[in-house]
C-alpha cells in the first residue's frame, strides 16, 4: 500500500495492513528477510525510523540466519520489530483476540482477524 514518500522522494510503502473486522484497529508490516550475512541489515534501522511516519501503528517481522545477533537485539530493543516466529501470538495480543478464536480461524484456512 502507498503511503506517501519518504524524506529523499522514493514512495514510501506498506507491505502487509491488517485491519480487525470489528474493532477497524490496524496494524501495518514491513517484512525483512535475510538468507545471508549482507548489507540488507543496514538498511533496517532507517526502516525503523520510517515507520513513525506512517500514518497507522506499524511493525517489523523480520526472519532469516542472515541478520547479526547485534541486528537481531537491536530490533527486538526497539519495540518496532519481531521475529516471525512470534508474531502469531503477538497480533493476538494486539488485536485483543482470544486465543481459541485465532486458532480456530487458522484452522479453518480462513485469515486471523
Amino acid at each position: 500500500m502507498r503511503v506517501g514518500r519518504r524524506i529523499w522522494g522514493a514512495v514510501r510503502r506498506i507491505d502487509v495492513v491488517l485491519t480487525h473486522t470489528e474493532t477497524r484497529r490496524t496494524l501495518g508490516l514491513e517484512c525483512k528477510f535475510q538468507r545471508e550475512l549482507g548489507t540488507a541489515e543496514e538498511k533496517i534501522p532507517s526502516t525503523i525510523q520510517d515507520i513513525a511516519a506512517w500514518p497507522i501503528r506499524g511493525l517489523v517481522v523480520f526472519s532469516g540466519e542472515g541478520f547479526t545477533p547485534n541486528m537481531r537485539s537491536f530490533l527486538i530493543a526497539s519495540g518496532k520489530a519481531i521475529e516471525l516466529d512470534d508474531l502469531r501470538e503477538w497480533l493476538i495480543l494486539y488485536f485483543g483476540l482470544p486465543e481459541a478464536e485465532a486458532t480456530s480461524a487458522s484452522e479453518d484456512g480462513q485469515k486471523d482477524r
